[in-house]
């Protein structure tokens, strides 16, 4: 069966993290984006957890702070992933490896704090902040942030796997199959969470 078409609002053309329906950048780009501009020592492993740091802990806060939405936890996150990491870095013997190694750490923390935040509103101890000004590109308008308000709050009220799913594809533009290993699921299950969110995005926000 042919693989449904992805509603995508065309909020995303407003994050800095998405390039507007443009091809994902190359690896190396998103490298020297979200990773230590000044960094040009070689990668080695095992990596010592602090090199593992200075290099990653901007790729991992761009990544979490793309699922949650906004930065309040952003550092009690970054600094999780990091101590998760104390338990298998130096077992990695591949260097290339550690980058997504992190991000897959970070992606599961990140869907763990979500679930949480569900279950505090569910006992109304909590509710969703509003989007951090970070994940605005330079410019937007008043309408531009008022939209990615819009869908993070709606966002806010999906399943924590379907959520980070549409999140990994349509701001983090990730491909299915890297979208896939990040959440720890099949290609197929991740599809469906996919798809399960872009139909409700496309419910609740019609002229997105």
């Amino acid at each position: 069966m042919a693989e449904r078409r992805q509603t995508r609002p065309k909020t995303a053309g407003h994050l800095r993290a998405v390039p507007g329906g443009n091809p994902r950048p190359p690896d190396d780009e998103r490298e020297r984006a979200e990773a230590d501009p000044d960094d040009r020592t070689p990668l080695t492993a095992p990596m010592p957890l602090s090199e593992a740091y200075r290099r990653y802990a901007p790729y991992v806060a761009a990544i979490a702070l793309r699922i949650l939405g906004h930065d309040d936890e952003l550092d009690d996150l970054v600094q999780d992933v990091f101590l998760d990491a104390t338990r298998g870095i130096a077992g990695l013997r591949e260097p290339n490896a550690i980058k997504g190694w992190l991000a897959r750490i970070a992606v599961r923390s990140a869907v763990r704090r979500l679930r949480k935040r569900r279950l505090l509103r569910a006992l109304l101890l909590d509710h969703e902040p509003e989007h951090c000004e970070r994940l605005l590109a330079p410019g937007a308008n008043p309408e531009e942030r008022a939209l990615l308000d819009r869908v993070y709050r709606t966002l806010s009220k999906l399943a924590a796997e379907d959520r980070v799913a549409w999140v990994l594809r349509h701001v983090q533009g990730e491909t299915l199959e890297a979208a896939a290993t990040l959440l720890g699921c099949s290609v197929s299950t991740y599809q469906r969470r996919l798809r399960r969110a872009s139909e409700y995005l496309a419910r609740e926000l019609p002229d997105a």
